[in-house]
């Protein structure tokens, strides 16, 4: 008999094109085509030490860094919310805020969430113009951060 997913405990991969990005207050719930970059690394460090009678190093956690996320969505008519949020680099007042990437499920609720600490936008790539294309509009934002939780929603 095979498992058509019903029986409570199966288990299903979850389908990556249901997502939605939170900003703060003023931006809940931002529709974006791709959210890219949720990484972070933590390079290895070879270490001895010097009373060591052993002739290898033993391997350590170094500094994590973390990526840059890359947002692609499409350009709304007079929506200036995350424009205003980059010019505010440009006045040296920058705005760091923690940015929600949530994860969602067929009926609308979190089952894995990204939260970005001490997130700012660093460039914003505008659309391709083009007079014989039919594609939507996209504009691309990067986000530099500095801390990375990851949650499972529920």
């Amino acid at each position: 008999m095979t498992d058509d997913g019903n029986k409570q405990g199966s288990t299903w991969p979850m389908p990556r094109f249901r997502f939605e990005v939170d900003f703060g207050t003023e931006l809940k719930g931002v529709a974006f085509e791709e959210v890219s970059g949720l990484n972070m690394e933590t390079p290895i460090i070879d270490y001895r030490t010097g009373d060591s009678q052993h002739f290898s190093t033993i391997k350590m956690p170094g500094i994590t860094k973390y990526g840059q996320v890359t947002l692609k969505r499409g350009i709304f008519v007079n929506d200036r919310n995350l424009l205003s949020w980059l010019a505010e680099i440009k006045m040296n007042t920058i705005n760091r805020r923690t940015i929600l990437i949530k994860l969602l499920d067929e009926s609308g609720n979190v089952t894995m969430q990204w939260s970005l600490g001490n997130a700012w936008p660093t460039k914003i790539t505008s659309t391709d113009l083009k007079s014989d294309g039919d594609e939507v509009a996209i504009d691309t934002m990067e986000i530099a951060y500095e801390q990375l939780t990851i949650a499972n929603g529920r």
